[in-house]
């Protein structure tokens, strides 16, 4: 059965991917840790891949090549480097035959992960109790950035963070050595960074990159109280008070990474880690769900209120989906492959399952599923920024909230208009039931945007995401309605940008079924950069720019030389 897109489009259902309270009390005490143990033990056993390798068997085949070659330490790195590349080689080889059989990608990235997880913890024990034995208690291996959320792509760097002690370290150090090493020789690009705690904590004050890192902490082998010991320094000594600082900067990247994709999530090559629409822009939510709100899991967002039930499985079944193309891109290709190029975009249609439909070839079927499912990830984003932005404004402290509620009194009214304010420049609704009692109020919400140079309130483009089935035939059959479009269609205040932001919001497709029929759309070929759409929405901006220059744009001279 199909399930309706918010553009107006069909999703088969073989195309779907495969997959509050007020969160601040008064009392810092009343919240989780950003780090909560449950949330950070060892992967579930249903990422286990013991047909493979079982953890105990693996750990007594080092041991015993160690007793082998107990006078030869070359050949016993030969022999451990020797078996270590066909544990590692075999598990890969059945993560992806199950990424093949089932699809699942968050799953594929869990077993990846699981499996260098094994791979760590046995080396570790070979080089604390037989290599090193003096140096048993005094480091310990942690995962961080993605592979500290338990998730590893088959080509992604591996990033560890050593924790050792104050004090003499030319024992551990070669012990934290000697793990590299065997990893390096194995063929694994590793990010690693080995300090103290106290360093640690010094460092995330002043680099965001290192904060974000930490926060992504997940203890793997070694002295356990050093990971315990950092996780509670960090939420006492950085988490706390700071979060404001945090959502800046993680907001601020996000941004720049946007600007390098044309702040477009329709290229018709993306970037399924780095552009927009992402992985990177779900894993910004994680990382700001987890300083700001306090939890370790996405799913208690809902209990939090912050997303519903429906919008939850669509973050999981978006996240799932781009790992499913993440995941097969690396084992395809070979390497860390972020690009969606045309030389591999077919041979992953046809690994996923997609098939040519009249009008669509599958190839065409399978990018506009992830188009549609980058769209998702821009509802998502929107939703989430919207409550944040509500929280922060609940947390400021009670006399500026008053100043700035006061002022913003004053510049509220939008004349004309007493369906909508502005706020700070942007409209937002006078009431949240505006669209309710008249439809038509969806698309005057947009008009009235457009006349007074309006950006938009995220909570009221929330609450248009979540309005869209009032978008009708009785709606598009309006007067009223029609008369307002053509207007934004005509303006010489930016149609594009507003019509864009129609389309995000997926009335421009509701609207217009037509239009809707060919959002997310591309072409299978070299001469498109962008999906039907957008190249549409720009050919409107390359004629109102005619326009407003009379027919002698510099950018577009007309005739053409």
């Amino acid at each position: 059965m199909a399930q309706e897109n918010t553009n107006g489009g069909k999703r088969t259902a073989g195309e779907k991917a495969s997959l509050c309270r007020n969160p601040r009390a008064s009392s810092a005490k009343a919240l989780p840790s950003t780090q909560s143990k449950n949330a950070r033990k060892a992967q579930p056993d249903r990422y286990a891949m013991t047909e493979v390798l079982e953890p105990s068997r693996l750990k007594a085949a080092l041991r015993a090549i160690a007793k082998k070659n107990a006078d030869n330490s070359d050949q016993l790195r030969q022999d451990i480097l020797s078996h270590l590349k066909q544990v590692n080689a075999a598990g890969r080889a059945r993560a992806y035959d199950i990424l093949k059989e089932n699809g699942g990608g968050l799953e594929c990235a869990r077993r990846v992960s699981w499996l260098q997880d094994q791979i760590l913890i046995a080396l570790n024990t070979l080089v604390t109790q037989t290599i090193y034995p003096e140096t048993g208690n005094e480091f310990t291996i942690t995962a961080v950035g993605g592979y500290g959320r338990g998730t590893l792509a088959p080509g992604s760097d591996i990033d560890l963070l050593f924790l050792i002690n104050d004090g003499d370290h030319a024992e551990t150090l070669k012990s934290i050595e000697y793990v590299l090493y065997m990893l390096w020789d194995l063929g694994l690009k590793v990010g690693h960074a080995t300090r103290t705690i106290s360093e640690c904590i010094k460092l995330s004050k002043s680099d965001m990159t290192i904060r974000t890192s930490i926060l992504e902490m997940r203890y793997i082998a070694g002295r356990k109280t050093l990971a315990n010991t950092l996780e509670r320094r960090f939420d006492d000594e950085i988490v706390a008070n700071s979060a404001p600082e945090f959502i800046a900067a993680k907001l601020a990247e996000r941004d720049q990474r946007h600007q390098k994709s044309f702040d477009t999530r329709y290229l018709v090559v993306p970037n399924v880690k780095e552009g927009k629409g992402g992985l990177r822009d779900l894993n910004t939510l994680f990382w700001i769900a987890k300083y700001f709100y306090r939890v370790p899991e996405t799913t208690q967002l809902v209990d939090l209120g912050v997303l519903s039930r429906q919008e939850l499985k669509l973050f999981l079944r978006a996240e799932d989906f781009l790992w499913a193309v993440r995941c097969h891109m690396h084992f395809l290709t070979g390497k860390a492959e972020e690009r969606l190029s045309f030389d591999i975009q077919r041979e992953i249609a046809e690994a996923l399952g997609y098939q040519d439909r009249p009008g669509l070839s599958a190839v065409e079927r399978f990018m506009k599923h992830y188009f549609l499912v980058a769209k998702d990830v821009g509802d998502l984003t929107r939703i989430f920024c919207s409550d944040l932005e509500e929280q922060q404004a609940k947390a400021a402290p009670s006399l500026t909230r008053a100043v700035l509620s006061k002022f913003s009194r004053r510049q509220r009214t939008i004349p004309g208009s007493i369906e909508f304010v502005s706020d700070s420049g942007r409209i937002a609704l006078a009431e949240p039931d505006v669209f309710k009692k008249d439809p038509v109020a969806i698309i005057r919400f947009f008009y009235v945007a457009i006349i007074n140079d309006l950006e938009f309130h995220p909570d009221a483009l929330k609450v248009v995401t979540r309005s869209l089935s009032l978008i009708n035939a009785n709606l598009r059959e309006n007067e009223e309605a029609n008369r307002l479009f053509l207007s934004i269609l005509t303006s010489r205040n930016n149609p594009a940008l507003y019509l864009r932001r129609m389309n995000e919001a997926g009335v421009l497709g509701r609207f217009l079924p037509e239009f809707g029929r060919i959002v997310s759309m591309m072409q299978f070929n070299m001469y498109h950069h962008f999906t039907v759409d957008e190249h549409l929405i720009r050919s409107v901006d390359v004629l109102s720019e005619l326009d407003n220059a009379g027919g002698e744009s510099e950018l577009h001279p007309w005739p053409p030389a």
